[in-house]
């Protein structure tokens, strides 16, 4: 402990705030984690590999689809914005923080909507390898997960205003679905079906969004007052690098619906396997690198706003390089561990041994994408806080025709082993192509201004 301490007082300051940053983050994560690690176990114990799952895993993905990946694309934009307005008036700030809600809530709604009434085609389209009873379950599901879809936004709007000032909270309360889930889940009577997979998603979000907000609005303290126009002198820069960024996030969005389609064409269940190792990987991922990709993006920012472009750099290089190496490590370890992990965590009630098997075997195809997931994500918030959203969107279009294309070879041949392994390859591809990005960028860089080569 001393010889840690030692090495973090000896840390630059910038690289001692996102060490601290990923630190608390990374405590925050890994109390969600746990809370949905017992979720999956709940929901293992109950459901098994079963239509139920299949239902459950289809309607989630395809229903957060379009939510998470506005707040993704949003995000990257905001959170610098944020860090800038804030330095400046405060009126100006709280009125650009009421616009913000105001479109914000507006857009969660008319996404709800759309949910709603666009449901039966997306089955007759997505869903056609569905059995009867998935659909008819799906249809259910979704009258609970379309209000949800706006409570993410709102969500991911609190989120960015609480990072923007380097605050991770945030983080935590992501966990608040998954424990709803897991209260609805172990309260509900035998043969409830989906219901308490409905209920617990619906209250969950709810839950978080308001809490979340409520801390937001505490952290910038300043008058905001809702309403929908756009007035705000920082809109002017906003608005054309979201709609840049919203380019890239929309692909790289589909490469999730992508997986439920072609998983739903291997067979019965398939789904529900992908599913299960799905979320163990996003377990490591969010314990390994989100805890430095959150931390990061605000500390660039700052530096980059203070015209120290090169420093940016150097401490996003360095950054890269040391989640590269621990992905590598958790690579050896979740191989060799996987049938053991599963089986911990599922392994009861109506998930039987040869469950474990199937899902081991998808995990560890999986596991090739931590390294290079790792790597990627601090370089990520590098070009984010560059404003270089051009070259990130051109990227995120390329890793979906590549994940697109990988799935068509690999998936028939392999399975949903082979759906894992073409994310693995797409996400090789991206580090690669934004680890030569940034090697050139110009150390001239003025904060604000995108480098479009």
């Amino acid at each position: 402990m001393a010889f840690l301490t030692r090495r973090l007082a000896a840390l630059h300051a910038d690289h001692r705030r996102i060490a601290l940053g990923a630190a608390r983050v990374a405590f925050f994560l890994l109390i969600g984690k746990a809370v949905g690690a017992f979720k999956e176990m709940a929901v293992a114990y109950r459901y098994g590999i079963s239509d139920v799952v299949d239902a459950y895993q289809f309607t989630l993905t395809l229903a957060n689809w379009l939510p998470v990946t506005l707040v993704g694309a949003c995000s990257v934009v905001l959170i610098p914005a944020l860090v800038r307005s804030r330095r400046g008036d405060a009126c100006q700030h709280g009125r650009f923080l009421g616009e913000l809600l105001a479109w914000t809530l507006g857009l969660g709604a008319v996404i709800a909507l759309l949910l709603v009434f666009a449901w039966p085609w997306v089955l007759q389209v997505a869903g056609q390898g569905l059995s009867p009873a998935v659909q008819d379950m799906s249809r259910l599901l979704i009258l609970g997960f379309a209000p949800a879809a706006l409570f993410t936004v709102w969500t991911g709007l609190s989120a960015a205003c609480l990072r923007a000032h380097e605050r991770h909270i945030n983080t935590l309360l992501d966990s608040v679905p998954a424990l709803m889930i897991l209260i609805w889940v172990l309260a509900a009577p035998a043969g409830a079906g989906v219901m308490p997979l409905l209920w617990g998603t619906v209250l969950g979000y709810a839950l978080q969004s308001f809490w979340q907000h409520r801390l937001a609005r505490r952290a910038d303290d300043v008058p905001v007052r809702v309403r929908l126009s756009r007035q705000a002198p920082q809109w002017s820069s906003l608005a054309a690098a979201a709609g840049i960024m919203l380019v890239g996030q929309l692909a790289m969005s589909f490469v999730g619906p992508i997986d439920q389609y072609t998983a739903a064409q291997l067979g019965q269940n398939a789904n529900a396997t992908l599913g299960y190792a799905a979320r163990l990987l996003s377990l490591m991922i969010g314990l390994g690198a989100a805890s430095v990709g959150r931390a990061a993006l605000p500390v660039l920012a700052d530096v980059q706003s203070r015209g120290d472009a090169a420093h940016a750099r150097t401490m996003a290089l360095k950054w890269s390089c040391v989640m590269l190496g621990l992905g590598a490590v958790a690579v050896l370890l979740g191989w060799w561990l996987a049938p053991w992990f599963v089986s911990l965590l599922f392994e009861r009630g109506a998930f039987t041994a040869q469950d474990t098997v199937a899902v081991a075997q998808v995990l560890r195809w999986g596991l090739l994408q931590l390294p290079f997931f790792f790597g990627v994500l601090i370089l990520v918030q590098l070009l984010a806080s560059q404003n270089r959203y051009g070259w990130m969107a051109a990227i995120a279009v390329l890793n979906f025709l590549i994940k697109a294309g990988m799935n068509a070879v690999l998936a028939p041949r392999m399975g949903v082993e082979g759906i894992m392994l073409a994310t693995s390859l797409m996400y090789a591809l991206s580090y690669a192509a934004y680890l030569v990005l940034a090697l050139r960028m110009r150390p001239g860089l003025k904060p604000g201004k995108e480098v479009k080569g």
